[in-house]
């Protein structure tokens, strides 16, 4: 190969490259090791989490725990870790919360009668 054959090469993966995180955008975010215990208080922290699926790009079946700009992997079959899911999925996809209407008061005017 000459310089320009090799340049060409590496521009071409890089292209590649760029295509690829493009279109899978997790695919460089996978969690490739998950902790078993927790440490007190992550939970109670957590903004959000996602489900890592052991199909496709990521090969490890994890749950990525959210918190002010920093992510933790854990164990989807940690006790505590489904329990803090359900809390916040009913949290979610529970619907607007029951609001008493005010009822409004109708103001009537009495009329004077005068006699």
């Amino acid at each position: 190969y000459d310089s320009s054959t090799s340049y060409l090469c590496c521009l071409l993966f890089l292209t590649l490259l760029l295509l690829f995180s493009a279109l899978f955008p997790g695919a460089f975010d996978c969690c490739t090791k998950i902790s078993d215990k927790i440490p007190k208080g992550i939970l109670r922290r957590v903004e959000r989490f996602e489900i890592q699926k052991a199909d496709g790009l990521c090969h490890l079946e994890a749950v990525i725990l959210h918190m002010k700009g920093k992510k933790f992997c854990v164990n989807p079959q940690n006790r505590k870790v489904k329990k803090m899911m359900k809390k916040m999925k009913h949290k979610i996809h529970r619907s607007k919360p029951n609001v008493r209407k005010q009822r409004r008061t109708r103001i009537t005017k009495r009329k004077n009668r005068s006699s």
